[in-house]
């Protein structure tokens, strides 16, 4: 398959998620981009979420992003919470009722139905294939990865089981190491556990 297939095959799936995920929004009141703010959010770690961090991870401007925090946390979806050593970063983090609205729209229906008629085994083959690809894309545009904690080189493993991060020096638990992170450096394929 050439690489002009596989942008068209690309290109169609990701137009018809972004139609279901418009779909989803308009039925909350919601833009996509805000639904996107608030599926990030819900994955993020306690590193990357700052309004800085969902700029980048979305590839918008700051205006923007502040613009849709603001509908976001005036809509009752996000809280804004001073950072306790730095009083000018600000952290954000869903509500209850942000927490709903993605899982009631995150990932939306149409994938879900196309996706759990796969077998585990073309999951999995597809699930690695697409990362190799967003890295590789990633790599080329000298993007920051956004990757799960526990594939970073600086997840750490002590000899007691407990984790931490070699780059901040603090504890994680095991959920910190499910979640997302701004800072995230890929480790060398023979150190990583599992794909995020």
């Amino acid at each position: 398959m050439n690489t002009e297939s596989i942008y068209d095959y690309l290109e169609r799936i990701a137009n018809l998620i972004r139609t279901d995920v418009r779909k989803a929004g308009v039925a909350k009141g919601l833009q996509p981009v805000q639904l996107e703010a608030l599926h990030y959010l819900s994955r993020c770690n306690r590193y990357s979420n700052t309004p800085v961090a969902v700029a980048d991870y979305l590839g918008l401007t700051k205006g923007t992003v502040s613009q849709t925090l603001g509908v976001l946390e005036s809509s009752g979806l996000i809280k804004k919470e001073a950072d306790l050593n730095d009083r000018r970063v600000v952290h954000l983090a869903l509500t209850e009722e942000g927490s709903h609205v993605v899982s009631d729209a995150i990932p939306p229906n149409i994938l879900k139905s196309a996706v759990d008629g796969l077998s585990d085994s073309s999951r999995n083959e597809i699930t690695e294939t697409l990362n190799r690809i967003l890295r590789e894309l990633q790599a080329a545009n000298k993007l920051k990865t956004f990757g799960s904690c526990k594939t970073c080189r600086y997840h750490l493993i002590e000899e007691d089981g407990r984790r931490r991060c070699g780059l901040t020096m603090e504890w994680l638990t095991q959920s910190d190491s499910e979640k997302i992170c701004r800072e995230h450096q890929p480790a060398v394929e023979s150190e990583v556990e599992e794909n995020p």
